[in-house]
């Protein structure tokens, strides 16, 4: 299940948890799209409590997505990753680093609050 919720203005909280679908993957990025419309300077909570291969068709529907998903990117400038998966966690770290204007942090699933003082911080001048 692919979840995102708006909790503030700036911020959504994305949760993926297990085995996703296509009409799972489909409901949760719709939901993000339209969830991240009008936000700029955003920070985003990505919590992975069970982490799944999604199915091909899932995969299909983020593919037929993606244009507009990378667009999305432009709107977030921070990125924290919330997995008790240590290789999640490095995937992350390292997509953080390929992607212009956003930085990414991973932190186990434990320290939420520590990720979510991570994504209110303002960036150093």
């Amino acid at each position: 299940m692919l979840t995102v919720t708006k909790p503030a203005p700036h911020r959504l909280d994305v949760t993926l948890r297990g085995a996703l679908d296509a009409e799972g993957m489909r409901a949760g990025l719709d939901d993000l799209l339209e969830m991240a419309e009008g936000i700029v300077g955003g920070r985003m909570l990505y919590r992975i409590p069970e982490f799944a291969v999604p199915s091909l068709g899932a995969l299909g529907v983020e593919l037929s997505r993606l244009p507009r998903l990378l667009r999305l990117l432009d709107r977030f400038e921070r990125c924290a990753v919330l997995s008790d998966s240590a290789w999640l966690r490095r995937v992350a770290e390292v997509e953080g680093a390929l992607v212009p204007g956003l930085e990414i942090a991973a932190f186990p699933l434990e320290a939420e609050a520590e990720a979510v003082a991570w994504l209110d911080r303002r960036a150093a001048a």
